[in-house]
């Protein structure tokens, strides 16, 4: 049998048990040992879970719903992508956390332990400088930032990226998969402890910082800004853009977001949606009172993208594969630019396979609009 390291996988069959059919029938190889999928939510999740779960019964295998799909071929939709990994070349543990509320710097030295016993057992190579984590979240959650930060603690290190399920219907269903069944305000932690040499990455394309909007009411738990400068936010957001309240959508969002500075770098913190009750404004990320919301100007989106991967296959060789954890809002800039055409041209170049998420995380951060993945080297097969 041909020696593989990764094997991904496309199916846009509406059936769930043809999807899932047609899904096994690629990933068809003995040396597999685990499978990370990443499928739209308008399938019945219970019965690709079970479809699933009869088909890999031997076989570890997560994932989490999107907000779109995301392969070598280009962005995808009302699909399922998986992605199998050799044994040979991958020591995979994964393990699910029901509850995301209240995990403590206490769970994640514990579930980073678990975890890191699990791949040692596998006798593939040392833990240390050979290992990255994955992190699927339920993106409707609002406990990510806690969670990530706890996870990264523990961590010791160990470079960390990850995505928050989304849904097809925009802002609902979403969920985490783990053997067998999909769980809400779950997250699962994957290790993936490899002898092919990687790199963790994030890219965004903010350009530069313009109007500052400074968050004077906010429900903190759950993401919303009541004013922005003591005025409704909604029409304090609009008037930044000589916009009507009506015109505000999740196209104008993506291509006009806001940022914190943090450390001396802006993250995006990207409005989830307009409240039309309160003139509110709902987000994805985290905010507090207080907080500086900044303006900024957008570059171009795969511009920072392709250099970002050009810069890293000149150091590593050419790509077995890009897993890759990119913002909705993202794929709705490319959508509306009309830039699909160039984003399958990259995903075919550079072996990209993942999804569109409601969150990326990084290193324990929760931002916006970024693309953050793991570029695997490929290289010889002997």
């Amino acid at each position: 049998m041909t020696k593989i390291k990764t094997i991904t996988a496309l199916s846009s069959l509406s059936s769930p048990q043809q999807a899932s059919e047609e899904i096994h029938q690629q990933l068809n190889h003995g040396d597999l040992g685990f499978i990370l999928f990443y499928c739209s939510s308008v399938y019945s999740l219970p019965a690709i879970a079970l479809s699933i779960q009869a088909l890999f019964a031997n076989i570890k295998v997560v994932g989490c719903t999107t907000a779109g799909e995301i392969s070598s071929a280009g962005d995808q939709e009302h699909s399922i992508v998986a992605i199998g990994f050799s044994s040979k070349y991958f020591a995979i543990s994964a393990e699910l956390i029901k509850s995301m509320s209240g995990f403590d710097l206490l769970d994640a030295q514990k579930t980073i332990n678990r975890l890191s016993e699990k791949c040692t057992s596998k006798a593939l190579t040392t833990i240390k400088n050979n290992t990255f984590l994955l992190t699927l979240l339920d993106g409707l959650s609002f406990e990510e930032e806690h969670f990530l930060a706890s996870l990264n603690s523990a961590a010791a290190g160990i470079p960390h990226f990850g995505g928050s399920a989304g849904g097809d219907d925009h802002l609902s269903n979403t969920h985490v998969y783990y053997d067998g069944q999909f769980y809400q305000q779950a997250a699962v932690v994957i290790m993936v402890n490899t002898i092919c040499p990687f790199e963790v990455f994030n890219c965004h394309h903010i350009k530069r910082a313009t109007e500052k909007l400074v968050v004077t009411k906010v429900d903190a738990p759950r993401r919303t800004v009541y004013e922005l400068n003591a005025e409704p936010a909604a029409l304090e957001y609009a008037r930044l853009l000589n916009l009507e309240v009506k015109d505000l959508c999740p196209t104008v969002f993506s291509l006009n977001p806001l940022a914190v500075k943090v450390g001396g770098q802006y993250y995006i913190r990207s409005i989830q949606k307009v409240n039309e009750a309160d003139l509110s404004l709902t987000f994805y990320c985290a905010v507090d009172v207080g907080i500086v919301l900044t303006a900024v100007e957008m570059d171009d989106i795969l511009d920072s993208l392709s250099a970002k991967l050009t810069d890293i296959s000149e150091r590593y060789g050419k790509p077995e594969l890009v897993l890759a954890c990119d913002c909705v809002l993202r794929r709705l800039e490319i959508e509306h630019k009309n830039l699909n055409t160039q984003v399958q041209a990259l995903n075919s170049q550079y072996k990209i396979a993942g999804f569109n998420t409601y969150g990326e995380h990084i290193n324990g951060i929760h931002l916006n609009q970024t693309f953050t993945g793991v570029y695997i080297a490929g290289g010889s097969n002997e």
